[in-house]
């Protein structure tokens, strides 16, 4: 485990969920105007805890939206749920009759060639107990590894694409006429972040599909062994949600899991994507 990042900055105050990962970020709200100063606050801090909290803002969608953008350019998901003003914006809702939700470690569109920077997800409506998010640290899982394992994913390659969540929708037809427009994305197994230049796991259950030049044996028995790095309860954080709650997690850095353990209860949020670049 690193040491306990610093938590004072100019602008806010920061409660840390973990030693390493997640923060509640207390005195912002994304309502309005913010000088660039605030944003490469808010950055560094995303940066430092790889994901960072904001509670009750209670803010227009064109807020969010626009607090999105000044991060990146916002990516509109071809898959998901859009909104139906505001193609942005990707909604997630469960209703009280769904039997099965997104649970599942992942991090958000890897399938891409150049997939995102970050995700700004907010709750809108929100069971009474339970549909928490739990966040793992890639770095932390990455540092976790031996030595034996690191040195044979020096320079290793994965195949990403996006038929696990989204292909079952598909006929034969569609899902060629897809992969065409988005065809699969090699990413190395083992990341570099461009802002920190740490490195972090960089595989996923939901989207990863071999590691390229391997035997698909040994293959199949690294991912499990790196997909359940992200399962150690030490490189985690959790986060209990409420209504207006913002999470604005790194994609870069961290995966993300929501427990669906709230049958017979309304679960609806809201998210934007900031396009990212090709990862190294």
């Amino acid at each position: 485990m690193t040491p306990t990042l610093p938590t004072q900055y100019d602008t806010f105050r920061v409660k840390p969920l973990s030693p390493t990962i997640g923060a509640e970020v207390q005195g912002f709200r994304m309502h309005g105007e913010h000088p660039d100063s605030v944003i490469k606050e808010i950055r560094q801090a995303l940066l430092d805890w790889k994901v960072i909290f904001f509670r009750e803002q209670d803010v227009p969608t064109e807020d969010h939206i626009a607090f999105g953008r000044r991060f990146g350019e916002l990516e509109i998901h071809p898959f998901a749920t859009n909104h139906p003003d505001h193609p942005e914006i990707v909604v997630i809702h469960h209703s009280e009759t769904s039997k099965y939700g997104q649970n599942n470690w992942h991090s958000d569109v890897t399938w891409r060639l150049e997939p995102s920077l970050g995700s700004i997800l907010r709750g809108i409506v929100i069971p009474p107990v339970g549909g928490d998010t739990l966040f793992a640290d890639m770095y932390a899982a990455f540092d976790g590894l031996s030595d034996e394992v690191k040195e044979k994913l020096d320079g290793a390659v994965a195949e990403h694409n996006f038929l696990g969540p989204f292909g079952y929708r598909m006929d034969e037809e569609e899902k060629r006429a897809q992969l065409e427009k988005y065809p699969p994305a090699q990413h190395p197994v083992i990341r570099t972040h461009p802002e920190t230049g740490r490195k972090g796991i960089y595989v996923n259950s939901a989207f990863t599909i071999e590691i390229l030049e391997m035997e698909k044996t040994e293959s199949d028995a690294l991912l499990k062994k790196l997909y359940r790095q992200a399962a150690i309860p030490e490189y985690q954080c959790r986060f209990r949600w409420e209504e207006n709650s913002v999470a604005f997690w790194d994609n870069r850095a961290v995966q993300h899991y929501a427990a669906f353990d709230y049958p017979g209860h309304a679960r609806r949020v809201e998210r934007v994507t900031i396009v990212g670049d090709k990862p190294f």
